[in-house]
């Protein structure tokens, strides 16, 4: 048996290998997507071919990163080979389910630091336990950790986020500044210099930090670039400088336009060369552990690892394997997209949608900003500010909104600062030995470049500047959780050997699978009918045909928030009224969401269609109503159990039934109008009506005089008149809502609608 446990600890290292590196790539896509993506430079496919390429250089050239692994954390030769095996299965147990876990929220997080801090926890519980049994103190733990490593990452991790943010602001300023938005109408040498400055850059980029552990650039040339930097980078800058402007000039090529491909591929080679360490290094360190081991034939528990501390190479065949996972995944992973996604909605240039709600330091630092810059205003003259101003004002282009999804989040200019500054950084990271993180650099640098592009206008800065700190937050707890957790499972591993072994990889799996399947469920969910469907008409019969179908599902969860609200208070069933309660929230955020679209549906229309506006503002503004009562109705039912006060009485619950079933009748009439289309249908809700008023004008006088003869709960009535007035506000609400379209839908008239191109 004693054997047989470290045979399954290596297999199951190797499959937690091969899903760490397709949690890790749908993590670190984003360091050399964002950017191509974002732009719309280049189509799609040619940026994942060119990214796969990319891959494909880097994996073969990572080997020399492997050392990380076996003794950048610990020193090996404080540990026996049952202590070691122990400290890689805890991380890389523990490094699967953080980085999918962020994957899923779509949130960009760094594989290096989550890999670097999960060795130091595991190796400092294993290390506390030993010195435990030493009777030594925890100022021993400096023997069994490499102190000095950790206090440096920690150093790049604060650096990295400052530094990176400060340069990409700097560099995208001056290059608007000189360049503006206008850049396809600069003459050819401006283009040529920025080529030039963007190439030499991103090539320097590939030889310090993407192939210096390679064997392609040993000899003289590495030795040039090594020993005379200088010299090497004016060469290059006049070179790429001269090729672009031929190019530019006789092939007219787009040299922003290959900065990108090429900023692409460099940071794709980049990833897979120095990151690749951090999904299978450990495994690759405890197969080598194994073997070294296993021919030693002494105890495990006595088998001293000071092996791991020698130069070992990887063999090819494995980093060829973990290259093609890798662009397999690249391919496939939708949580790649996600997390893409998440980088590029926040350094878009246009408004639109916010993922991130603004929070008290969000709201602070926007409002320092502000101050501080209209400080600096104040000194900058006039003359240089009118000027500055004018290169950052975007061209007017008049874009359908059909089309607003096919948009670029920003220009080609801010697309090549952004895998400029990032090369630049990393690379003299790289050869002052600094470990900055690449997820950090290049993050930070899109942010940087947006809000020298004036992309966090005064519509949504406080919500990008909170995205910032969710993500900037979460990083910081990959740091802390991947500690603790390491140390957690690794202590687990040493008192419960096989048994919690196997207790941990059935849990790991399981949470992968429900973490998949969740992700699945709210892609779909996002797609699925209840989503509420922007209107893209230019006529009121063209906005009455498209929004139909909005209007029978707000009708129909309307009609189900009403019931479940009734049915739970009739049960006194607090989790149910709090299901219910999200669900009117739910409804009243994506109806927000209509009228918050209803700027763009104006800026659209053709000054022949301006009736149109009025009437999709109007029936926004009674959708808005019938949400507001809804939620309302939801809140007090929930508040009224969840205080715990009495129950409402047999007589109440029975009078709501009743306006529930004259409701649903008056629902479901109305889901079937506009579902059908047959809008003459609409006539027959309306004449029930004053029906509807009448029965809640009824029970309200039925309980004002209860009330007044009766004994009953304060609370009770107080909840049983709002429950009446927003019932009355919702049923007027919903024939306004209903009266609208009645009087305005022609079926003589065919519906015009935004001709698509």
């Amino acid at each position: 048996m004693g054997e047989n446990i470290y045979i399954f600890m290596v297999i199951a290292l190797g499959i937690l290998a091969i899903t760490d590196l397709v949690v890790g790539v749908s993590n670190d896509a984003v360091n050399f997507l964002n950017s191509a993506i974002g732009s719309k430079a280049i189509s799609f496919r040619t940026i994942m071919v060119v990214a796969s390429i990319g891959i494909a250089f880097g994996a073969i050239s990572s080997s020399g990163m492997m050392e990380v692994a076996r003794k950048g954390i610990f020193n090996p030769g404080e540990f026996v080979f049952e202590e070691i095996m122990f400290i890689f299965m805890a991380v890389m147990i523990t490094d699967i389910l953080l980085l999918d876990f962020f994957n899923t929220l779509g949130m960009p997080t760094s594989t290096t630091v989550s890999i670097v801090f999960e060795l130091l926890g595991a190796s400092v519980a294993i290390s506390l336990i030993k010195i435990a049994d030493t009777q030594g103190g925890v100022s021993d733990l400096v023997t069994y950790i490499n102190t000095d490593k950790a206090a440096e990452i920690i150093f790049g991790i604060l650096l990295s986020v400052f530094i990176a943010f400060s340069i990409g602001a700097l560099v995208q300023f001056i290059s608007r500044a000189l360049i503006s938005f206008n850049f396809k109408k600069k003459s050819k040498w401006v283009e040529s210099i920025f080529g030039g400055l963007a190439i030499t850059a991103i090539v320097y980029f590939i030889l310090v930090k993407g192939l210096k552990s390679a064997a392609l650039f040993d000899g003289a040339l590495s030795e040039f670039v090594a020993t005379q930097p200088q010299t090497f980078l004016v060469g290059n800058f006049v070179f790429w400088t001269l090729i672009s402007f031929v190019t530019a000039s006789l092939f007219k090529w787009n040299i922003y336009r290959i900065v990108i491909a090429f900023g692409t591929f460099a940071l794709a080679m980049a990833f897979a060369g120095n990151d690749l360490v951090n999904f299978i290094g450990v495994p690759i360190a405890a197969l080598q552990s194994y073997q070294d081991w296993q021919a030693s034939e002494i105890d495990p528990t006595q088998f001293n690892m000071k092996g791991l501390a020698a130069a070992v190479q990887t063999p090819t065949m494995l980093l060829l394997l973990s290259g093609a996972v890798m662009i397999i995944t690249l391919w496939f992973s939708s949580k790649a997209k996600g997390v893409v996604k998440t980088s590029v909605d926040l350094a878009r240039q246009d408004e639109g949608d916010e993922r991130f709600q603004p929070n008290y330091l969000s709201r602070q630092i926007v409002k320092f900003s502000v101050v501080a810059f209209e400080n600096v205003s104040k000194v900058v003259p006039n003359s240089i500010q009118s000027r500055i101003d004018k290169q950052f004002v975007l061209p007017k282009t008049y874009v359908p909104k059909s089309k607003t999804q096919e948009q670029p989040a920003f220009d080609m200019v801010r697309a090549s600062v952004n895998l400029m500054v990032a090369s630049v950084l990393i690379s003299i990271a790289t050869s002052m030995k600094l470990p900055l993180s690449t997820t950090y650099v290049t993050f930070m640098v899109a942010m940087g470049t947006s809000l020298a592009d004036r992309a966090w206008g005064a519509e949504s800065a406080v919500y990008r500047v909170a995205g910032v700190l969710n993500v900037i937050g979460g990083w910081f707890f990959t740091a802390l959780s991947a500690f603790v957790a390491a140390a957690i499972i690794a202590y687990l591993l040493f008192v419960g050997k096989f048994v919690s072994l196997v207790l941990m990889l059935i849990a790991a799996a399981a949470i992968l699978l429900r973490n998949y399947i969740s992700h699945n469920k709210k892609t779909k969910e996002i797609k699925a009918e209840d989503s509420l469907r922007r209107a893209e008409s230019s006529s009121i019969q063209g906005v009455i045909e498209e929004t139909a179908a909005n209007i029978a599902n707000v009708v129909k969860r309307s009609n189900r928030i009403y019931s479940n609200c009734i049915q739970g208070l009739s049960k006194h069933d607090l989790d149910f009224l709090k299901k219910n309660k999200k669900q009117s929230k739910k409804l009243a955020n994506e109806i927000e969401g209509l009228r918050n679209d209803t700027f763009y549906f104006i800026k659209n229309l053709d000054e022949a269609h301006v009736g149109a506006s009025n009437f999709y503002i109007n029936i926004m503004g009674h959708l808005t109503d019938m949400s507001q009562s809804l939620e309302y109705i939801g809140k007090v039912s929930y508040n009224h159990v969840n205080n715990n006060h009495k129950k409402l009485k047999y007589n109440q619950i029975k009078e709501l039934k009743e306006i529930d079933a004259s409701l649903e009748k008056a629902f479901n009439n109305t889901q079937k109008a506009f579902e059908d289309r047959s809008f003459e249908q609409i006539g027959t809700v309306l004449k029930s009506k004053e029906k509807l008023y009448d029965l809640v004008s009824q029970k309200i006088n039925q309980q004002v005089s209860r009330t007044r003869t009766e004994e009953s709960s304060p609370k009770n009535t107080t909840l049983y008149f709002s429950l009446l007035l927003e019932s009355k506000d919702l049923i007027t609400a919903m024939m306004n809502l209903l009266e609208q379209y009645y009087a305005e839908h022609d079926s003589s008239v065919s519906p015009a609608t935004i001709e698509k191109k």
